[in-house]
């Protein structure tokens, strides 16, 4: 978590993004791979990476015998819930962590879940490990 909130306040004051990698059965996640926010405008409210670089980044990890299990990006200067464009673009079974940094700090983090009939998105309870 440390790395990923590091992550959104270097960024800041635009998005960025990351993988959530690690177990999917125990929806556990063990490491963030940050991806480039290739986006060339909205960098504030929108990400963009290429298919290819996800693609990479997704071999590099099961090289190391994880899985993406979600997703992370922040909201610059909004709250941590889910836009209608997340909404849109969220696939099943994916969690989706969304830092809210405010000024370049972060002020709130929540990770999120498409319902079954993928027309709205579940806070999910984030528990952290040692």
């Amino acid at each position: 978590m440390q790395e990923i909130q590091a992550h959104a306040r270097e960024g800041y004051p635009n998005e960025v993004v990351g993988i959530l990698a690690g177990d999917r059965r125990s929806r556990s996640v063990v490491r963030a791979e940050p991806l480039v926010n290739e986006r060339v405008d909205r960098l504030r409210d929108r990400y963009h990476v290429d298919g290819l670089a996800l693609l990479r980044a997704e071999r590099r990890l099961r090289v190391e015998g994880l899985l993406a299990v979600g997703y992370y990006h922040s909201h610059p200067d909004h709250p941590a819930r889910f836009s209608a464009f997340d909404l849109q673009h969220a696939q099943p079974g994916m969690s989706y962590l969304i830092l809210s940094v405010y000024g370049g700090e972060i002020v709130e983090v929540q990770s999120w879940r498409l319902t079954d009939d993928g027309t709205d998105m579940w806070a999910e309870t984030i528990e952290i490990g040692d």
